[in-house]
């Protein structure tokens, strides 16, 4: 049997006459007729049984006919599923998020959410490089990295673009500090060497000729920060970090007269079959800029 047959007993039982089911059905009666045949036979049990000029059902009939309800259910559900699924109503989001990530990200997932409230998510939070390797993998279908990276291999939106700032436990009345400040304290970078951060901070400095004392890699925020709060030494962080609530005893300080900045941008993989889903998370996002 399949659910043709199982939607034609259906109608059958319903309507009580052959004739009132194929009209229903829109069919002719002989076929109709046929099929109710075809599936008494396959099944070895008489379904119906005529009663006068109605069709009664029978026990055997009584048992099809509630696994039928069931089962064209579950097939017009499934198809209702696929089709949210496939236009992104449904589904998850798999998304990677960057250690120092977008300060934003919160009011867009709760935009998205708004636009989507059947979606749901899966958020893993690591290091740029290997938020690549998970998108690459299909792990994620999209993530929120900080550049410079190797991205031959995805496609690319620019998110934004931000300054760097030093954390001091040592507070003062200037709003600013320099790199070459900054080169006269011990350094906690929040990234590790080979990464976007870490390159751009170095870069800066050697732009400048100067050679940062650097004594610490940390990209565990909640760390870096007891760090400086101890005065462990001065970090460098993006902006984003400046604008999520600092522990007291830190303090912010932009860097001046310095074209080194942070760059966040969301990757996917290029040429690679994307989720509605992230699909519709993306078109967000680009149209927010």
């Amino acid at each position: 049997m399949d659910i043709r047959q199982l939607r034609y007993f259906i109608a059958i039982v319903e309507e009580g006459t052959i004739s009132l089911a194929a009209n229903r059905l829109h069919i002719s009666q002989p076929p109709l007729s046929q099929q109710l045949k075809a599936m008494e036979e396959e099944l070895g049990s008489v379904l119906v049984y005529r009663r006068g000029k109605r069709l009664e059902i029978t026990e055997s009939g009584k048992a099809l006919y509630k696994y039928a309800l069931q089962m064209t259910q579950l097939m017009e559900e499934a198809k209702a599923e696929v089709k949210e699924v496939g236009n992104g109503d449904k589904g998850t989001l798999s998304l990677g998020i960057n250690t120092l990530s977008s300060v934003e990200l919160p009011s867009w997932l709760h935009e998205f959410r708004a636009r989507y409230p059947q979606v749901s998510y899966k958020i893993q939070q690591n290091e740029s490089y290997q938020l690549c390797e998970l998108v690459r993998n299909r792990s994620l279908e999209v993530a929120i990295v900080r550049l410079p990276l190797e991205l031959d291999d995805f496609s690319i939106l620019h998110l934004q673009t931000e300054p760097f700032y030093m954390l001091t436990s040592e507070p003062s009345i200037e709003q600013e500090t320099t790199l070459p400040h900054l080169a006269q304290h011990p350094l906690i970078l929040p990234s590790t060497e080979g990464l976007g951060v870490y390159y751009t901070i170095q870069m800066a400095f050697s732009e400048q000729k100067l050679q940062p004392n650097i004594v610490a890699e940390c990209s565990d925020i909640s760390l870096l920060l007891r760090l400086v709060s101890s005065g462990f030494g001065v970090a460098i962080v993006p902006e984003t970090l400046i604008k999520q609530q600092l522990p007291e005893a830190v303090h912010a300080f932009k860097i001046k007269d310095t074209p080194a900045a942070a760059t966040t941008a969301l990757i996917w993989l290029k040429d690679h079959h994307v989720s509605r889903t992230a699909l519709n998370f993306i078109d967000l996002l680009a149209s927010t800029l």
